[in-house]
């Protein structure tokens, strides 16, 4: 098999968080300068700790994928981002109260180091949250142009060779697919015009791509999953990926589907809440924000189990999604699950789940790797839509001619085998073992 032509992974990698400050971000960030000085473990990070079957099984090779794989080296990366508020990153991972204050510390400097870019912020878009360092500008697109010298500033002061932008922020409120997303040049009008139906996540999306650095979308807003957005990238060559974060409910929705699809038993109903604290849960707190949340983890059960074909067992499914905001959990997360099944005969059984999770502790890893593997994916040459980085996402990113694949298992194999192809080794397809 012919290896694919990857640019080297030498000089800097710039790695610009949009909500620098949150939780999440504060979480990544700390926990990546501490693996690579030495005094924190990358739990949870498949291109720090993965193996990858190379050959055939007989032939016994498992090596890391850092190991095989040309990725970008922990201390090539450069934070730096935007935030609503002020505060240096030292101070934003001390106010999140995720990590503790001994964790933190021991990259104290680093972190004070990172101070955040004012942020493209409209309080229309996140009604619980009032910033405070926040941009000014005439119309959407003036906004997008700030940003855009803010992403040439940052390179050049740092001596960046490479950017990455991750939006780590919260979840916007929802909007549907419009007219002005249908095209760039209907988007582009839709910004000179302030259109209310461009939201500011949009306009960081806008912003990385018109400069040619690649957008992972962390969150469930429209942003970057767009006709137009596709467009852009195209025109760019540049790899976009998305959207939302999978890390508690929804990994475990994407695991148990196919358990019962693939023995055929049927389902009745799923009802699922969470109670969480800190910004996430405040922001979701509002209908207008839960709506975008409850889109992006209604989707999983129907796309993995597809009633269409199906019908006897998954035709008739009560699915319901609900969101507490709990201050006194702060970032410790509950999701809990009722679970009706049937089986032979249409007997009914249960399942009930309740997953006590720390939301920043899963998601931090997954942004490591989306920040390693977009820029991979810019090194190799791919462009557009990333499907092959869906394993990390509650709502893969897909285009108008092909279905989003839910499936954690397929999405892994689809991961594993994009990464062989990268290096020049043979796909594995597990029938001549």
């Amino acid at each position: 098999m012919k290896k694919i032509e990857v640019k080297e992974a030498g000089g800097k990698l710039g790695v610009l968080v949009v909500g620098v400050g949150g939780a999440v971000a504060s979480t990544f960030i700390t926990g990546t300068l501490a693996v690579r000085k030495g005094v924190g473990q990358p739990i949870g990070s498949i291109t720090q700790l993965a193996t990858i079957r190379l050959g055939k099984r007989n032939e016994n090779r498992f090596p890391k994928i850092k190991d095989v794989v040309p990725l970008a080296q922990l201390d090539s990366l450069v934070f730096g981002g935007w935030d609503i508020f002020e505060e240096n990153v030292y101070e934003a991972a001390r106010h999140a109260e995720v990590l503790t204050v001994e964790d933190i510390d021991k990259v104290k400097d680093e972190l004070m180091a990172i101070k955040p870019m004012k942020a493209a912020f409209d309080q229309e878009y996140v009604k619980r949250l009032h910033g405070t360092w926040v941009k000014k500008a005439a119309n959407r697109w003036e906004l997008a142009e700030q940003i855009r010298q803010d992403i040439r500033n940052f390179k050049a002061e740092n001596g960046c060779d490479r950017l990455v932008v991750i939006w780590c922020a919260s979840t916007e409120i929802f909007l549907p697919l419009g007219e002005e997303h249908q095209s760039l040049a209907k988007l582009e009008a839709a910004m000179k015009s302030n259109s209310d139906k461009i939201a500011p996540s949009m306009c960081y999306a806008y912003a990385a791509l018109s400069e040619g650095v690649p957008f992972i979308n962390g969150a469930p807003n429209l942003t970057v999953d767009m006709p137009a957005m596709w467009e852009l990238a195209d025109k760019m060559n540049v790899p976009i990926c998305g959207k939302d974060f999978k890390t508690g409910q929804t990994m475990m929705k994407t695991v148990l589907s196919p358990m019962l699809k693939t023995r055929m038993l049927g389902l009745s109903g799923w009802f699922s809440t969470n109670i969480l604290g800190n910004r996430d849960g405040e922001v979701l707190d509002d209908p207008a924000s839960f709506k975008t949340k409850e889109e992006s983890k209604l989707s999983v059960i129907h796309n993995i189990l597809q009633p269409e074909l199906y019908p006897e067992l998954y035709g008739n499914v009560y699915h319901k999604v609900r969101i507490n905001y709990y201050p006194p959990r702060k970032d410790n997360k509950e999701g809990w699950d009722n679970i009706d099944i049937f089986g032979w005969m249409g007997y009914p059984m249960q399942l009930k789940v309740d997953f006590l999770c720390r939301d920043s502790i899963l998601a931090a890893p997954l942004c490591l790797d989306l920040v390693l593997f977009t820029d991979l994916s810019q090194r190799c040459g791919f462009k557009g839509i990333q499907s092959w980085l869906s394993f990390y996402f509650k709502s893969p990113m897909h285009d108008n001619e092909h279905i989003a694949e839910h499936d954690l298992f397929i999405q892994y194999v689809k991961l594993k085998n994009t990464l062989r192809t990268i290096i020049g080794e043979e796909t594995i397809d597990f029938i001549d073992e």
